[in-house]
C-alpha cells in the first residue's frame, strides 16, 4: 500500500475562488490531487454550506478550506463515520481556544454556547461499491465581527476571546487535528468515535424544539445511532435522518 500524504500537505492557499470544495473537486477530477491535498481559500464568491445554501464570509478572516480524503477501508455504508471524525476534530481545535461551551450540533455544525462558530460539508464520491474519496470542506469564524443579519446566530473566536488570530496559522493546526482523529479512524476506534461525539452533542439531554415538514413537536435527544441518525424520547419520530428534521432555535440578542 502506498503511503499516504497527511491531511493538510500539500497545503494549497487560493487569493479568490468560486468554493474551495468545488476547486478541490476539480483537481482531483483532473488527478491533480490525492489524499491529504487541502486548499485554504482566503475569499470564497459562491461558498457553499448544507443543502445547498450559501456560505458567506468576510474575506481573510475566517478558516475555509477543503481537504481531500481517501477513506480506503472505511465501510461504505457508514460514512457517518468520517462525519463524526471531522466534527470531533473541529471541536478539538476550537474547544482548545474557547475552553469550554464548545459542541457539535447534530450533524456537523460546530457551536459555542447557542450560537453557531462553523460548520462542515463533506462531498462523497461513490462508484457502486467503492468510497472512492471525500472533499471535506470546513468553515470555521475567526476574527469576524460583523455578520449578514440573514444569519441568526453567529459568533467568531474573537468574539469569544477578544484576541486576533493568524487564520493560515490556525488552519494548519486544524490540519493536525484532523490528522490526530484521521488516525483513530484508520484504526478502527469507531466507537470511541461515536461515544466522543455523543458527548459532545449540542443539547445532549435536553428539550429541543424540531421541526419535521409541518410538524413542530418538542423531544429530549438522546443520542445518535450506527447510521448517524438522531435518536430523541419522542415516541413519534424517536429517530430523525439527517436533513429530515429542521432546529427550532432560541432568537439571541
Amino acid at each position: 500500500m502506498r503511503p499516504e500524504n497527511p491531511i493538510g500537505v500539500p497545503f494549497n492557499e487560493l487569493s479568490e475562488v468560486d468554493s474551495s470544495n468545488n476547486y478541490a473537486m476539480r483537481q482531483v477530477q483532473a488527478q491533480m490531487a490525492g489524499h491529504g491535498a487541502t486548499w485554504f481559500a482566503r475569499y470564497q464568491n459562491a461558498g457553499k454550506g448544507q443543502r445547498g445554501k450559501p456560505w458567506d464570509a468576510e474575506p481573510g478572516q475566517n478558516i475555509m478550506m477543503s481537504s481531500v480524503v481517501e477513506p480506503g477501508l472505511l465501510p461504505i455504508e457508514n460514512q457517518f463515520l468520517l462525519n463524526m471524525m471531522v466534527a470531533l476534530s473541529c471541536y478539538d481545535f476550537f474547544n482548545k481556544y474557547t475552553k469550554s461551551d464548545t459542541c457539535i450540533k447534530w450533524p456537523n455544525d460546530i457551536y459555542w454556547k447557542d450560537r453557531k462558530a462553523g460548520g462542515i460539508l463533506i462531498e462523497n464520491v461513490l462508484k457502486g461499491k467503492e468510497w472512492r474519496f471525500s472533499i471535506v470542506g470546513i468553515g470555521l469564524n475567526i476574527n469576524q465581527t460583523l455578520f449578514s443579519a440573514n444569519l441568526p446566530n453567529p459568533v467568531s473566536l474573537k468574539q469569544i476571546t477578544g484576541m486576533t488570530f493568524n487564520v493560515v496559522d490556525l488552519a494548519k493546526q486544524l490540519c493536525d487535528c484532523l490528522n490526530q482523529r484521521w488516525r483513530q479512524l484508520q484504526s478502527g476506534e469507531y466507537q470511541k468515535l461515536m461515544d466522543e461525539y455523543i458527548s459532545r452533542l449540542y443539547k445532549l439531554q435536553q428539550i429541543v424544539t424540531l421541526r419535521k415538514q409541518t410538524k413542530v413537536f418538542e423531544a429530549t435527544i438522546t443520542g445518535i445511532n450506527d447510521r448517524g441518525e438522531l435518536l430523541t424520547d419522542s415516541p413519534e419520530y424517536s429517530t430523525l435522518a439527517h436533513g429530515s428534521v429542521e432546529w427550532i432555535l432560541p432568537q439571541l440578542k
